[in-house]
């Protein structure tokens, strides 16, 4: 029989194979490698492009985070005896913004209607903030103290629904009137939703005393960063009160 080798057939297959072979050992002996596409990433240039982009990344969230920071720029700050504050728009000398809101024991509060009375807004961060209802709590412990101050009347406002303020007021024993602002237009033109931990979703804790004639007389904005005061002691919040009260007058 013929041992005859046929053009395609397994014996050709096999020799070019094992050249194959012999080529690609003789490249690996000599560290020969395969050349890079320009279109390919080496893992250097990888790396590169992954630190560009944290860097670009870091640079929008700082930004984002400053723009936030500073979109209501304070006007001040202070404490006298205990937490410091800053002091938000509108701030002392400014018209107050008006107020109509329904309460949790029924009816609606006008702030219009208490021309010729000094009345101190308390805007907190509702049912989910108990430091923010101890607050009131001593508030109305204590109210003999404001009352010496000259103020009338003690109102505290929050971005919740009526009926969770209802019960949140009820369980705690509280009988300053509370108002509920659901929109959130009233908390937006005083700003008070500008200083805290919650974003705008949330008013923070910021005091606001309206004169007799109308206009904002002191202010305190306690929830902003860095230290988000959710609750500042009766006393220190008097001796704030008693300051500011009298640089007014000065």
């Amino acid at each position: 029989m013929s041992n005859k080798r046929y053009p395609g057939g397994p014996s050709s297959t096999r020799a070019k194979s094992n050249s194959t072979v012999q080529r690609q050992a003789r490249k690996a002996g000599t560290g020969q490698s395969k050349p890079v596409s320009a279109g390919s990433v080496t893992p250097k240039r990888w790396m590169l492009r992954l630190g560009s982009l944290l860097l670009a990344l870091f640079v929008v969230i700082g930004g984002l985070y400053f723009a936030f920071a500073s979109g209501s720029k304070p006007t001040g700050s202070s404490g006298v005896s205990g937490p410091s504050y800053v002091v938000g728009s509108p701030g002392p000398g400014a018209l107050a913004p008006p107020i109509g809101l329904p309460t949790v024991s029924g009816g609606t509060f006008n702030l219009a209607s208490y021309r010729g009375q000094r009345v101190l807004l308390y805007f907190q961060e509702g049912v989910t903030c108990q430091p923010c209802w101890t607050q009131l709590q001593d508030i109305d412990n204590n109210v003999s103290a404001f009352h010496s101050l000259g103020i009338s009347q003690v109102v505290s406002i929050a971005i919740d629904p009526a009926s969770a303020l209802k019960e949140m007021s009820s369980s705690s024993g509280i009988t300053t009137p509370v108002l509920a602002d659901p929109t959130g237009n009233v908390s937006s033109s005083y700003h008070a939703n500008s200083y805290g931990m919650m974003g705008a979703s949330e008013d923070g804790h910021t005091f606001v005393l309206v004169s007799r004639s109308g206009k904002i007389l002191w202010r305190a904005d306690f929830g902003g960063p860095p230290h988000y005061t959710m609750y500042v002691p009766v006393t220190s919040l008097l001796s704030d009160l008693r300051a500011g009260l009298a640089q007014a007058r000065s």
